[in-house]
Formats: structure tokens, sequence, C-alpha cells
């Protein structure tokens, strides 16, 4: 097998200090049911051949499920790019060429990533690492705040039971739907396909963009104290919803431009 890390310019070490699993596994498969909905014929034929037919969700979580291997030592903090509070949007956008020196490596990764699947399109472990890691960079948590660890360090509760911000949005709210991963890519593909043109016509720094201020929104909301999770499920649902789809459709996007 060969490793990714062929690709990148420099080997990273890292002595990790945060959990990070962005959405969870039900996120990750329902962004790939959504991707591999929008494939088009040539995409889905070289990603079924790369990954096997289906592939795109089977190995959507592999990512997350080798942190604990030797395999890639380096690749820990390649799930997150954790900004400064109170960026303005200028500044926020310009983290994707002029990479932050702390809080993760989420853009230099992906943009490493693709360009190394433009010379070597079958490289298996790439083709992974990508599916997985465009889905962390619609994660609001992801993409939070570096003083706090992306929300891992904001204590609450859900339910009664301890959580923390970062997890509430990795996978609290996503399981509190209650829905498989299939299911609720299809309850997403019926309520946000008028949406997908407006989608695939964001760019790089208005996603991120409109990602940031979404984490603005959460840590706004959590400051007010509202501890009720059902006000929560309630008002943040549809938010996380569009993430979801939006992810599914832009990792859609770059594929297809890709093959």
């Amino acid at each position: 097998m060969r490793k990714i890390v062929l690709f990148f310019s420099i080997v990273l070490f890292i002595i990790p200090t945060q959990p990070v699993w962005a959405w969870g596994q039900e996120g990750h498969r329902i962004i790939g049911q959504i991707a591999y909905n929008h494939l088009n014929k040539k995409a889905k034929k070289h990603v079924d051949k790369v990954l096997g037919t289906h592939g795109i969700v089977y190995w959507s979580n592999w990512p997350d499920e080798i942190k604990s291997d030797t395999i890639y030592p380096d690749s820990y903090d390649w799930h997150f790019q954790d900004l400064d509070a109170g960026m303005t949007d200028e500044a926020v956008a310009a983290t994707l060429t002029n990479y932050p020196s702390q809080g993760g490596k989420l853009w230099r990764i992906t943009d490493s990533l693709f360009a190394g699947l433009e010379k070597e399109p079958d490289n298996f472990d790439a083709l992974r690492f990508y599916i997985h890691l465009l889905g962390d960079v619609f994660c609001p948590m992801h993409t939070a705040h570096l003083d706090d660890k992306g929300g891992n360090a904001v204590k609450l509760k859900w339910f009664g039971k301890s959580t923390n911000l970062h997890r509430i949005w990795d996978s609290d709210l996503i399981q509190s739907r209650g829905y498989s991963y299939s299911e609720y890519a299809e309850y997403l593909e019926n309520r946000f396909a008028p949406e997908t043109k407006e989608i695939q016509k964001m760019t790089k720094p208005e996603i991120v963009i409109h990602n940031y201020h979404l984490c603005n929104e959460i840590y706004a909301y959590q400051e007010a104290g509202d501890d009720n999770t059902y006000h929560y499920i309630y008002h943040f649902a549809p938010e996380m919803e569009w993430q979801l789809y939006a992810a599914g459709i832009r990792l859609a996007q770059l594929l297809n431009e890709l093959y």
C-alpha cells in the first residue's frame, strides 16, 4: 500500500491533545451517500474501481478509525483547522492560502490531497482521506476556536449526560434525529434538493466564512445559557442538516472534477 505522505513536501509529527471525531460515523456516511448520489457516471465508475462499489460510504470513517494505528502517526491534526475568535471575513478567507501555523492542518492537507489525486487518481489511501476530510471541512466545530480546543473544553449536558460542545456537533445532534444514515441521506436529498445549484456555486472562501459564522452562532447560543436539549435540537438541527447536505454536494462536485 502506497502511503500518501509522499504527496506532502514536509512530514508532520504531532502529539494528540484532543479527541477529533468530526460528524461521527453516521455523519460521514450520510455525506458519502449524498456525494455518491451526485457523482457523474465517469466519476462513479472510477471511485467504485478504487474503493469498491459504494466504497465512498464504507470507507468514509477509515481516517478516524486508524488514529490508534501507527500507519499515519502524523494525521491527527489533519482533521481540523481551529481559528481565533473575533476574526473578520477577510481574515478567515486568508487562512485558506496563508495556512495558520496553529490550530490544525485541514486546509493544507485537503489542498495537498486534491493536487496529489490529480497526479495519482488511483491512490487508495489518498482518496479515502480526501472523502473524509472534505466532510470535516463542513463540521463547524472543526473550524471552532483555538483557545478551547475546538469546543472540546466547553463542557455541557445533553439530556442530562456529560458531553462537550465538540461532541454535540460530531455525533449527539445527528443521533438525536433517530435516522439510519441512508434514511437521513434520503431525507436531506428531499429537503435540500432545490438548493443544490446554489451550493455548487459557493466558493471555498464563502464556505469557510459560512462555517465560521455558524460556529460563532453556536458559541453565542451556548453562552446565553439555555441548557434545554430540546431547544438546542429545534434551533440547530436545520443548520446541521444543511451542513451535511452541502458537504455531500461539494464532495461530489470535486470528485466529478477530479475524474
